[in-house]
């Protein structure tokens, strides 16, 4: 197969830091399109990937599964979108299709395992998967998704991942008007879970640790915080919420916020501590409260995601960086030093 080079920067070991690469993409077949990437999100799972932290990275490894772009060019067979189309590409590139989750329109859960955007496996070219921090990239069009106009496109990026991770699990527990929503940690993924909630008629409430966290919790749309910290208000929650979204990476009690819900609550975790967590039975029996965890979403609900968000105006809070930046970036997303999120700036490795 032919391929082109394009500009990318990516990592050559866990202990190195990110660097100008050459990467190969595959020259453009029937069913691809190709995106000239404008903008990129940073994840933390960039991070986690880059530095081994997962295991199982494969070097030279370029990340990056937030990204915006335009289309430059596309193949014979593809009927979703023409050359200058604004366009999305989330945390997949390709999945089986073939098995009972790909046919319900659940890629995300693929039996056989979905095609990752960055340290996958590119079947055509037998190579690992290359993700946004680059110059261009191609992708079958059945996995990329259209992006509203209206929308200030850095901003956008971010709701590849941090949107549909946290949108999917909110859709599939039914939140809406009547619901009383608790989202836990305000970063990247929990400011967004907050806009999310409240644009679907949730009451929201915010559960924080931090003082300093209630004056930007109410700036993004909560309608109330609860100081996770403070006993007495925790204790005077008790009971009170139908759903809780669980944003929180780092270890925490899971115990204490079960207590905050309500006979047949439900609990969905979305960050990813490193250890178990451990969850009491009686925290769960005595009032029939469930604890689940929840991914991405599929193709069809991330263009959801992504039309609701161009309906209600929604995206993320950014700051946007230049791809020289990325090493500083990423110590600062280690000291939690964002609000809410990196975006790069795709033209700074273009000129």
């Amino acid at each position: 197969m032919n391929t082109f080079s394009v500009k990318a920067f990516g990592t050559e070991a866990p202990e190195a830091d990110l660097k100008q690469l050459a990467i190969s993409r595959r020259q453009v077949t029937s069913n691809d399109v190709e995106i000239d990437i404008l903008f990129c999100g940073v994840c933390h799972s960039d991070i986690h990937t880059a530095r081994n932290e997962w295991h199982g990275t494969k070097y030279p490894n370029v990340p990056g599964h937030e990204i915006v772009g335009r289309i430059t060019e596309i193949g014979d067979k593809v009927t979703k979108f023409k050359v200058g189309d604004l366009v999305g590409v989330g945390c997949m590139v390709d999945s089986c299709r073939e098995c009972e989750s790909c046919k319900e329109g659940l890629e995300q859960f693929c039996e056989k395992g979905n095609i990752q955007t960055y340290n996958g496996h590119e079947n055509q070219l037998n190579q690992q998967t290359f993700g946004g921090y680059s110059e261009r990239v191609v992708v079958t069009e059945d996995f990329v998704l259209r992006v509203p106009e209206n929308l200030d496109l850095a901003a956008t990026a971010p709701l590849l991942c941090a949107g549909i991770t946290t949108y999917s699990p909110l859709r599939h527990w039914k939140v809406g008007p009547g619901t009383k929503v608790g989202v836990v940690g305000i970063g990247g993924l929990g400011h967004m879970g907050v806009k999310l909630a409240k644009a679907m008629g949730a009451y929201v409430v915010v559960i924080t640790t931090s003082m300093s966290k209630i004056e930007d919790a109410k700036r993004l749309g909560a309608d109330d915080v609860i100081l996770s910290n403070d006993e007495e208000q925790m204790k005077n929650n008790t009971n009170t919420l139908n759903f809780i979204l669980d944003c929180v990476s780092a270890q925490h009690d899971i115990n204490a916020y079960l207590s905050l819900l309500k006979r047949d609550g439900q609990l969905t975790i979305v960050g990813a501590p490193e250890l178990p967590l451990p969850v009491a039975a009686f925290s769960l029996i005595p009032k029939r409260k469930s604890f689940s965890g929840s991914s991405i979403g599929g193709i069809a609900e991330t263009q959801d995601m992504l039309d609701f968000c161009g309906e209600h105006n929604i995206t993320s809070d950014i700051e946007l960086i230049r791809m020289q930046d990325i090493n500083m970036a990423y110590g600062r997303m280690l000291k939690g030093d964002v609000k809410y999120r990196f975006v790069i700036d795709m033209a700074s490795l273009k000129s």
